[in-house]
């Protein structure tokens, strides 16, 4: 007497990875709407200014870093904006950990 047990696994892991992966794909644009809404106005030059090439998000404008560091004290008094209290790059990389756990989960 001989028995045969025939065992096959299906997986749907490169199903899986292949929507992770199309969802990370189009990270750079939603950090780049999350950059842009963190971005302060008072004329709209700097949101004009900022544009996203390729993966890269660029604040093309004289005092970008002054309002990326936030409100903040110098011996010239209070510099950044209200508006923007921790700047534009904190917030951005704290929704892409977010973002990206979301992602990972399925979300």
């Amino acid at each position: 007497m001989s028995i045969s047990l025939d065992i096959q696994i299906k997986s749907n892991v490169p199903n899986m990875l292949n929507r992770i992966k199309q969802k990370l794909a189009n990270l750079p644009q939603e950090a780049y709407k999350e950059f842009v809404s963190n971005t302060p106005v008072r004329s709209g030059n700097a949101k004009r200014s900022t544009r996203l090439k390729g993966n890269t998000i660029e604040a093309n404008y004289a005092y970008a870093g002054v309002l990326d560091k936030g409100r903040h004290m110098t011996n010239r008094g209070m510099r950044g904006s209200n508006q923007a209290p921790r700047g534009m790059t904190k917030p951005t990389v704290d929704f892409l950990r977010k973002r990206v756990s979301q992602i990972v989960k399925g979300k």
